[in-house]
């Protein structure tokens, strides 16, 4: 059964995402939400933790996973980025935008793309998420929460609990969430090109 954390949107309670961040390190994964949609995270590290995320999404090895990073210069430890690509990713951070970029060497090797060798990665702008990046101390492997057969991600906490208490080990409740998923901007190109639509405006990259 999926334990339930209510935490305030802007402050939210330590002690609790503390604990939730033990689930994180016991293999579990959570159901957290963004400033775009809710999102299913599990820590970085654990291949059996990112089995369970793929298979809850119904996703194969060849879908973009993402990492979300508490800063722009944590981001950079997990990617090849030039100047070029640096402006862009300053300018889009944080917020909901996803970036793909080459993995560096900190990235396991099934964490990203097997032919690309790319990752996606994002700085979420939502404190409650936040604060759980920081109890964890580390990235955190994620993707949107789009269950398999749907189209739109889920955004109400008390129906994804309802719906993954079996296959999910928390659910953070931080109320209602956009029920729009990142716009994602691959920069592994020769130039900027966006993939994906959605609450990001491409605008305000200069794209």
């Amino acid at each position: 059964m999926a334990q339930r954390f209510s935490v305030h949107p802007d402050n939210p309670q330590p002690r609790l995402l503390k604990q939730a961040a033990a689930l994180l390190q016991q293999g579990g994964v959570l159901a957290v939400p963004t400033d775009s949609s809710y999102a299913l995270v599990c820590q970085l590290d654990d291949k059996a933790a990112a089995e369970a995320l793929r298979r809850i999404r119904g996703i194969d090895e060849k879908h973009h996973l993402s990492l979300l990073c508490r800063d722009l210069s944590e981001l950079a430890s997990y990617a090849r980025v030039d100047n070029a690509q640096y402006r862009l990713l300053k300018l889009g951070t944080p917020g909901p935008f996803t970036f793909i970029l080459e993995a560096s060497k900190e990235v396991p090797r099934r964490a990203s793309h097997p032919q690309r060798k790319t990752i996606g990665l994002r700085v979420p702008d939502h404190a409650a998420l936040l604060a759980l990046i920081e109890q964890h101390g580390a990235p955190l492997l994620a993707t949107t929460l789009i269950l398999p057969g749907e189209t739109d991600p889920l955004n109400d906490p008390e129906a994804i609990g309802d719906r993954l208490e079996r296959q999910v080990a928390a659910v953070i409740d931080a109320g209602a969430c956009p029920a729009e998923p990142t716009t994602v901007v691959d920069l592994s190109g020769d130039a900027p090109a966006v993939l994906r639509r959605g609450r990001g405006d491409p605008a305000a990259l200069g794209l």
